[in-house]
């Protein structure tokens, strides 16, 4: 198996898969272990310590977006919190959002419903700026308000390998100059 491969099968088998319970199910295991496995490998060239994890949901329930998730130990090994490279798989589209993102449920948990999303949105635009410059439910809405930056693939870009290699250390690149610039305690 390859990251693209690995991808490729969450992309394609997901909508389907969300048919069955999540336990025991192939597609399950390929999200919390297979892809994880394959994205610790395209990260073994960048020196760094990565936790790897992936989640197809919890319990008895899938996600309404599995994803899987690169954590820098010293930011956060949490989705909840902090800020962390994850790729996202929505369930009604065939694309992969790899994306520098900020933890939803904390910013729900700390801002209510209502508000999170502005706040996410406000600090995503800062997170980015400091990059750039050298300065359907909560969850999903959540997700898409706490994008800092980030690239989608359609399927046929998939299976370009390099690219995907070379994206994620750009990206491992980004995540680690926001780390060197202050993160989330960004003056202002």
């Amino acid at each position: 198996m390859s990251l693209g491969y690995a991808l490729r099968r969450i992309v394609e088998e997901y909508p389907l898969a969300r048919l069955d319970p999540p336990a025991g199910h192939p597609l399950a295991a390929v999200i919390r272990k297979g892809a994880p496995d394959e994205l610790r490998a395209a990260l073994a060239p960048i020196d760094g310590p990565f936790l790897v994890k992936g989640s197809p949901g919890r319990g008895s329930r899938w996600a309404a977006i599995p994803w899987i998730a690169v954590f820098d130990p010293a930011v956060t090994t949490s989705a909840t919190r902090g800020y962390y490279l994850v790729y996202l798989f929505p369930a009604h589209r065939e694309v992969v959002h790899l994306s520098l993102a900020q933890g939803t449920v904390a910013a729900i948990r700390s801002h209510g419903p209502a508000a999170a999303g502005a706040h996410l949105r406000a600090s995503g635009a800062a997170l980015n700026a400091a990059i750039a410059l050298g300065s359907a439910g909560e969850l999903p809405e959540g997700y898409e308000a706490a994008h800092i930056r980030g690239l989608t693939y359609d399927l046929p870009d998939l299976g370009d390998e390099r690219r995907l290699h070379r994206d994620l250390a750009a990206a491992v690149a980004a995540y680690r100059a926001l780390r060197a610039r202050g993160g989330l305690d960004l003056p202002g």
